[in-house]
């Protein structure tokens, strides 16, 4: 399954665009303009497991920083403030890594 089966390809495009600059980006804006805000429940961890690179279960602080290149590959790197950003948000438990329950969580906050 890819991101685009369950978000639409030009909302991701403009989603994209709108963080271009270095230490721009704000998850709850891209995750309301690439739709995600909006899909049930099950989609969100089906978009969850897509961005679960090495399929752990979680996603970690290295995965975290190519999050966007996870709705499209031509997308940038996070910087490291960004990056520890998310992860302050989206990491409930402390544990240095976001579940799918914490990620689901992030994109209901959003």
């Amino acid at each position: 399954m890819s991101m685009t089966d369950l978000l639409s390809a030009e909302d991701i495009k403009k989603a994209i665009g709108a963080f271009t600059a270095a230490d721009s980006f704000d998850h709850k804006k891209f995750f309301q303009m690439v739709g995600l805000k909006k899909k049930s429940a099950d989609d969100v961890k089906k978009v969850f497991h897509i961005l679960d690179k090495d399929k752990s279960g979680f996603i970690e602080e290295d995965e975290l920083g190519f999050i966007l290149k996870g709705f499209s590959s031509d997308a940038r790197d996070l910087s490291a403030k960004e990056t520890k950003t998310l992860m302050a948000a989206g990491d409930k438990d402390g544990d240095g890594k976001i579940g799918v329950e914490e990620f689901s969580t992030l994109v209901a906050e959003s």
